[in-house]
């Protein structure tokens, strides 16, 4: 048992790889060189993956097709064919000259035929499709195209007619070339490798970028309104003010009095996306009853018709005239009654200083405001190497065979990337490369694998469901990787079920982080993560969790729309959705968290009762003599702590971390939640269990326990963010840090401590006046620091 749970323990850890990275070429290829061309970083943009030979046949049109003798129409489709691989376009109908424009790749490891025919063909109804005429290629004399060459023009082939026809048949416009995944044709090409995908399903499977919808905050300060009047004006209203925007629908509070001419003064706050499909629309409303709301009047306004607010100037307030429905005599005659005697008092405005949160900020991995013109200049590149992924487990069963159909997603800032699929594979090859900006280091990039379950087949999945499901997910923090260095390791892909614990396989990945200026990277440092909007005007904890769940279900309706759409079950897991729901695994890890933070405490005062109780002479004297010296000369107690840190971050520079953060089933308390616990953390909310008084009380439990959790979490989170101090697991941080304990150490040293001390408490108790609404640099530091959470499943 201790051998498994070893061996166990292993299977979870991240593993080293040594791909063949680079791009590689025959025949010389570029710059008139020989042999093979290493992957040298000034020849080459796609070396974070092991390159992959194509064969590519562009079908781009014909001419002079002759019609059938029998119909006297021509319904002409091409149909490449490379050994038992065949690819078709699509056929038109009596057209003599299509154009199709389509692009065919087959993986060159697989090709076992010498030749490559492209045949044109008449498509029948009934009977066996015609034969229009062919052009044969030679594998041996099909050209090799090296980036960065301009694609290879395609040409006119005359089609070859059956032996014994002296027919003409017509021309084909075709380009055979040899190329790699690099190629700009290979994302829309037909691929062999997914030859048994028909219909919809095509879209699907090829690699696709997205980009995430521009997000607003849209804030709505409700003021007063004048003269409105209920339909019994024998008593006035108790009225309220309801804004609802796309399917987000808030309420200001009831006016605390009786009267026509309600005052509120209360801020309701949405989330709108780019291009601005909703409408504005407030209702002013009148309590009749706890049942029964009586609407009095209403406003309907496009979004893009309000201010848009890039700082934190005031926008001025303006009076809108409600618009208010009245019925004619008879039942029927329904005429619209503008009523311009009520109206109401707004100050509306689209919040272009904030960053609109579509994810924890654990995890986060935008920190730019909505405004362009606010971006500051990128301090980096992260460049990703999707590679491949092994021992992938079974996800569904297509004609009775088990089997699965991987693809990969992974996002950063606004851009999500998708791999193609690779058909009926548990150890897929990808090999592809994607690029970010980065703004800032302290960020995270999230990658997830995903089964296709929408290739138009008879697949279905493990759980019955007809959702893309998921196989694993890798978190990567910037701030922990060297700048310049090329990562390449085997993350283990762990998925918690409710049976418990599951590995799902490896996914291999290639990262590196490059940066532009180290100036101005330890520059931010010092700066807040989020833009300053969020410190002078900040929201409260309940409107941030309810805002970044609107946008969560903004951006997933967005992605869901694209073509081929990006859907919700994806989006939500990438962006942990439910990471706010309450699970005792959870809570376990993060108090455990705690005790870990706090054991060095622990440890310390052991020691110093060690010391007291003359454990270790010779320790026990050294200390005695060094606390003698610093009760002599106090000036020394400041400088010698500070240097103590500085050679404590030297020593611990050669024991740093050689390797990113993964998920930690350790430190997430995986393996050691009981059955009862996951079925707990797995259950719906609200509970379906137990009876009716249960269930309410479970339900509370479980909310308050929540926050509780995130509480426990946060305080887990700063005290790991003092280890990561000295840990050197944010190297530039270490570093910046070192250096300033060094720096701090000479200047108290040639400062007498009177005068330090007199300066730090006069700051301490400064005036009012002379504090910032900003948070300090220290502050901005320590925030920026790396902690265990995104190591947490």
């Amino acid at each position: 048992m201790a051998k498994d749970g070893a061996k166990s323990q292993e299977d979870y850890k991240l593993k080293d790889m040594k791909p063949d990275l680079g791009e590689k070429w025959p025949h010389g290829g570029q710059r008139g060189g020989s042999g093979w061309i290493s992957s040298e970083r000034v020849a080459s943009t796609y070396d974070l993956v092991e390159q992959m030979f194509y064969l590519y046949v562009r079908v781009v049109k014909a001419k002079d097709l002759p019609p059938n003798p029998v119909t006297s129409n021509c319904d002409p489709y091409v149909e490449v064919k490379i050994g038992n691989y065949k690819g078709k376009t699509k056929h038109f109908e009596k057209r003599t000259n299509p154009e199709w424009n389509q692009v065919f790749a087959f993986s060159k490891d697989k090709i076992q035929s010498s030749t490559v025919e492209v045949f044109v063909r008449d498509k029948e109804m009934v009977t066996r499709d015609d034969y229009i005429g062919k052009v044969v290629f030679d594998m041996h004399e099909i050209p090799t195209r090296v980036p960065p060459d301009s694609p290879l023009a395609p040409q006119w082939y005359r089609l070859e007619a059956r032996r014994g026809e002296a027919k003409k048949r017509g021309e084909v416009m075709v380009a055979v070339w040899l190329g790699t995944q690099a190629d700009e044709a290979f994302p829309d090409a037909w691929h062999s490798d997914a030859s048994s995908v028909q219909g919809e399903g095509v879209q699907s499977v090829r690699a696709k970028v997205y980009v995430s919808p521009k997000l607003w905050y849209l804030r709505v300060n409700v003021i007063e309104a004048q003269d409105v009047e209920p339909s019994d004006r024998s008593q006035p209203p108790q009225a309220f003010v309801k804004v609802q925007v796309g399917n987000q629908i808030l309420k200001t509070k009831l006016c605390p009095n009786k009267t026509t001419n309600p005052m509120w003064n209360e801020d309701l706050v949405f989330v709108a996306a780019e291009p601005f499909e909703e409408q504005f629309f407030l209702t002013v409303e009148n309590k009749v009853s706890s049942a029964k709301d009586e609407v009095m009047g209403r406003l309907i306004s496009p979004l893009n018709a309000f201010e848009k607010r890039l700082d934190h100037r005031a926008v001025h307030s303006k009076w809108y005239n409600l618009e208010k429905f009245g019925f004619g005599a008879l039942e029927g005659d329904k005429r619209h009654e503008l009523k311009f005697s009520s109206r109401i008092h707004l100050r509306v405005c689209l919040e272009g200083g904030y960053h609109v949160m579509d994810e924890s900020t654990l995890y986060i991995s935008d920190v730019k405001p909505t405004a362009r013109q606010l971006w500051k200049k990128p301090i980096g590149i992260l460049e990703v190497g999707i590679l491949s992924a092994q021992g992938l487990s079974p996800m569904k069963t297509k004609d009775g065979k088990a089997t699965t159909d991987p693809y990969c997603v992974a996002k950063y800032g606004q851009k999500w990337v998708r791999t193609r699929t690779i058909i009926e594979s548990f150890s897929p090859k990808w090999n592809e490369q994607y690029m970010w900006e980065v703004y800032d280091p302290c960020t995270v990039i999230t990658l997830g694998v995903f089964d296709n379950c929408h290739l138009g087949g008879s697949e279905k999945s493990n759980n019955g469901a007809k959702v893309d499901a998921r196989i694993g997910k890798v978190r990567i923090r910037l701030s922990t990787l060297e700048a310049d260095r090329i990562y390449t390791h085997s993350y283990p892909l762990l998925v918690l079920q409710t049976k418990g614990l599951k590995k799902m396989g490896e996914v291999q990945l290639a990262v590196r982080f490059t940066c532009l200026s180290m100036a101005h990277m330890m520059y931010l440092y010092g700066h807040p993560l989020l833009p300053k909007m969020h410190y002078l005007h900040p929201f409260t904890v309940n409107q941030l969790d309810s805002l970044r769940y609107q946008a969560m279900s903004i951006v997933a309706a967005r992605l869901a729309r694209a073509e081929p759409p990006l859907r919700k079950e994806i989006v939500e897991y990438m962006l942990d959705v439910d990471s706010h729901m309450w699970s005792m695994r959870r809570s376990k890890a993060n108090f455990f968290r705690i005790v870990s933070v706090f054991s060095s405490l622990i440890a310390m005062s052991k020691w110093l009762g060690d010391v007291c109780y003359w454990k270790n002479p010779l320790t026990t004297i050294l200390f005695h003599v060094l606390f003698f010296i610093l009760i002599c000369y106090p000036e020394l107690i400041l400088p010698t702590a500070f240097l103590y840190m500085f050679l404590i971050g030297l020593w611990s520079f050669r024991f740093r971390p050689r390797h990113p953060p993964h998920m930690d089933t350790k430190i997430s308390w995986a393996e050691a939640a009981t059955a009862d616990e996951l079925d707990e953390e797995f259950d719906i909310f609200p509970t379906s269990k137990g009876q009716d008084v249960v269930k309410m009380r479970y339900d509370r439990l479980r909310s308050v326990a929540g926050r509780i959790q995130m509480v426990v979490g946060d305080i887990a989170t700063q005290g790991e963010r003092f280890q990561a101090l000295l840990s050197w697991r944010d190297p530039r941080a270490t570093c910046l840090f070192v250096i300033t304990c060094l720096v701090a150490a000479m200047v108290l040293y040639v400062t007498p401590f009177k005068i330090v001390a007199l300066a730090a408490g006069m700051y301490w108790m400064r005036h009012p006046k002379f504090r910032s609404k900003m948070p300090s640099a220290p502050s901005n530091f320590f925030r920026k620091l790396p902690s265990k959470a995104d190591m947490m499943l």
